[in-house]
């Protein structure tokens, strides 16, 4: 005779396999039978076709096959859900939708600081009129060239070599180095009490032009310093004699010339259409171009 604990315990195993095979054989019913109706509730959902019939019963892989069957059915109720959440009435929208950067507007708003854009070409003599303006009438004279050479030959300079690579190849500087540099400069002064700014071979590229504008300060005005290519490369060739610079050699001089043609007319063209700039000709005694300066800059009440 077996103990009276086995018995019970075969009986509950024996209980345990009966109800899955009720279980298994309700699923098998459920799926076999014809498709039903679907109620107004859920009207126009979709439906999956049933699953093909099981193995013989006591085939080893039969337990398998009913595995797969609850999660076939599983899938087609997931999918009739997702079908009737949708709704075709709305538009269709990305994961995650872009966000528009707003810009903070310039440093300085406009009339707290007055910035005059000094323009021409290498040699056309706007370096002689900042220093005169800079002396009569307290103007502060910021020339990106200087500013650029100043960082090139600060020890640790990270820029130090991209600059002075593009002096000698007559090429632009990055407009972030060049912007962030006078940006730093203006608020410096600013700090010491100053506000007129003669800003002096710059903006060199209309990015330079509309990054400035956005970022620092609305310009006053540009001065535009006329000049024949001809009368630059002799002042220029001259200046080379004793300034050490290194780009005053005639085949620096020559790209520059191309340079400011290729990239920089065209920002001298964009502020003209606005009336924001007053034309010199600067292929005059440094007197009579002076008076010009000054009359143009009466004439913007500055």
């Amino acid at each position: 005779m077996f103990p009276r604990h086995s018995l019970l315990f075969a009986s509950r195993q024996a209980s345990v396999r009966l109800s899955r095979q009720n279980i298994l054989k309700q699923n098998f019913i459920r799926f076999k039978s014809s498709k039903p109706e679907a109620s107004p509730k859920f009207k126009g959902a979709s439906s999956t076709p049933p699953p093909p019939p099981p193995p013989p019963k006591g085939s080893p892989k039969s337990s398998i096959y009913n595995k797969i069957y609850i999660g076939a059915a599983g899938l087609a109720l997931l999918s009739t859900i997702v079908v009737i959440v949708k709704d075709p009435s709305r538009p269709p929208t990305a994961a995650v939708e872009p966000v528009t950067k707003t810009k903070a507007g310039p440093a300085f708003a406009e009339g707290d600081i007055s910035v005059v854009f000094v323009l021409g070409g290498p040699g056309s003599g706007k370096g002689t009129q900042c220093n005169k303006l800079v002396a009569e009438q307290g103007f502060v004279h910021l020339s990106a060239g200087d500013l650029l050479r100043a960082e090139q030959n600060r020890e640790g300079s990270k820029y130090g070599e991209l600059i002075a690579q593009c002096i000698k190849e007559g090429t632009i500087v990055p407009q972030e180095v060049t912007i962030a540099l006078l940006e730093q400069a203006v608020k410096e002064n600013v700090a010491n009490g100053s506000k007129k700014f003669l800003i002096d071979g710059f903006p060199r590229k209309m990015d330079q032009a509309i990054t400035f504008e956005e970022q620092i300060a609305k310009s006053s005005f540009t001065l535009f310093f006329e000049c024949p290519e001809a009368v630059m490369l002799e002042r220029l060739l001259e200046r080379g004699k004793t300034s050490g610079r290194t780009d005053d050699n005639i085949e620096s001089i020559k790209k520059r010339f191309r340079t400011f043609i290729d990239t920089s007319m065209p920002v001298v063209d964009y502020f003209d259409k606005q009336g924001k700039v007053v034309k010199l000709n600067c292929d005059q005694p440094v007197a009579k171009v002076t008076t010009q300066v000054k009359d143009a800059l009466a004439s913007r009440g500055i």
